[in-house]
């Protein structure tokens, strides 16, 4: 039996079609579920090129009703990665999936994290304070934005010269290249 996982993001789906790429006719993993908070997104594009189930939530629902949990539950998903997904993930569904979601993050935590950082947000924090380096972070999703223990952070330098666009560019990098293989090694036991 696979382990599936159910990914979430609200945009352009990038992560996620690195993800699903990755582990398309994978032995042990597979995708079961692309979930978005937004319809006509690129995300939802992506689930139907790779020919996985997609799901829209709104947010009364997922924020004070069930999370969406029996949804989840009736497609049998084991672990939640979420790849670009702006919405905290509330208390509901972190005790129905516990120490079963992770989140990647497009800086060095616990700096540049928290409400409100995200996306071209955090990087243009990031040069405005003249780091040298960013990176990201993939971290288990815990009750606080940006908190859950961290699994593992990959580096980049950050130049002087650097905008906000080519230092998300770097980062989009370090995540198509890191995620995947951070989630397999998460799902199989080697983190945790």
């Amino acid at each position: 039996m696979k382990i599936r996982l159910s990914v979430w993001g609200s945009g352009t789906g990038s992560n996620a079609d690195t993800i699903m790429g990755y582990f398309h006719n994978h032995p042990t993993v597979e995708v079961a579920q692309i979930v978005s908070n937004k319809k006509d997104v690129g995300i939802l594009e992506k689930a139907a090129k790779w020919g996985v189930p997609s799901l829209v939530i709104e947010r009364d629902r997922f924020v004070k009703g069930d999370a969406y949990v029996p949804e989840l539950q009736n497609a049998q998903i084991d672990k939640i990665i979420l790849a670009g997904f702006l919405w905290k993930v509330p208390e509901t569904l972190i005790e129905a999936f516990p120490s079963s979601i992770i989140n990647i993050h497009p800086a060095l935590l616990p700096k540049y994290g928290g409400k409100g950082m995200y996306g071209m947000h955090v990087h243009e924090a990031v040069i405005a304070a003249g780091e040298q380096q960013s990176g990201i972070t993939i971290h288990l999703v815990d009750e606080q934005y940006d908190h859950g223990k961290h699994l593992a952070q990959f580096t980049c330098n950050v130049h002087s010269s650097d905008t906000p666009q080519e230092l998300a560019t770097k980062i989009h990098a370090l995540e198509h290249k890191h995620y995947p293989e951070v989630i397999s090694q998460w799902v199989s036991g080697q983190l945790k």
